[in-house]
């Protein structure tokens, strides 16, 4: 039975989102309100136009050609905000032989998100921040949720590709990366940690739904940052990668 859903957007020639080239599906809604959001208009699920996830599989399957190396990541917005309509798509892409990833904030309630994680080839967990209350500084939501979701990777032997923002005068905090690193170190379920450099591109968005971007005037890490932010993870032993700053190509749906 077809599950009913709200899709923001697409991307069908993804790069950043999990290994190889993917499909890549932002879908509607998302609890958290990062400062540094690039989709504010993910946010809600107003305005959005309803699909099906049968519908959304067959235009996946259409790109098989493209994606078969590669796979398909949803992503959002939150995509844990609509775990059923996600879950029926990861299942019948995995009845394709296509891989399977998620990109989640882990903020969703495990007792929501355990069938979707449980059936997913990966999970690409974003942690804002490790101290608590940052986290609901910076998102308007503590961890708690997040680092719940790491354990229960770690639990069931679940891939997961770490996430994390670096955002100057929060995150990007030589004693804050060191505690976030010893932290991490523990999981053997983490294959990777992506450090991703605080960028303003969504910035534009903020202002055209009248809204207050307060990081306005948040410049860009520089070179030695990051090198020195990446130094304190792969000191760990933890592989690291450190994002570009590409911009993605997303096809707006309904």
């Amino acid at each position: 039975m077809s599950i009913q859903g709200r899709v923001h957007s697409v991307e069908t020639f993804g790069t950043l989102d999990g290994p190889g080239v993917r499909y890549v599906l932002f879908l509607q809604g998302c609890s958290l309100r990062c400062r540094y959001c690039h989709n504010p208009d993910t946010w809600t699920m107003k305005g959005e136009s309803v699909t099906d996830s049968d519908s959304v599989v067959k235009e996946i399957l259409s790109y098989r050609s493209f994606i078969g190396k590669g796979g398909v990541t949803l992503s959002g917005g939150e995509p844990l905000m609509q775990p059923d309509f996600a879950l029926d798509i990861i299942r019948q892409c995995k009845d394709e032989g296509l891989h399977t990833a998620i990109d989640t904030s882990g903020s969703v309630p495990l007792e929501l998100s355990k069938p979707v994680i449980d059936e997913v080839d990966l999970v690409l967990l974003d942690i804002k921040s490790l101290d608590d209350q940052q986290s609901f500084s910076l998102t308007g939501m503590g961890n708690a949720n997040t680092l719940a979701t790491l354990e229960y990777c770690e639990s069931i032997g679940k891939k997961v590709w770490l996430r994390h923002v670096l955002v100057p005068g929060w995150t990007l905090d030589k004693g804050r990366l060191e505690n976030l690193a010893e932290y991490l170190k523990g999981f053997s379920c983490i294959e990777l940690v992506e450090l991703l450099p605080y960028h303003s591109m969504g910035q534009y968005k903020w202002e055209q739904l009248k809204l207050e971007y307060t990081l306005k005037g948040v410049k860009e890490p520089n070179s030695k940052d990051l090198a020195m932010a990446q130094a304190v993870f792969e000191k760990q032993g933890l592989r690291v990668l450190m994002s570009g700053i590409a911009k993605k190509e997303e096809t707006k749906v309904g």
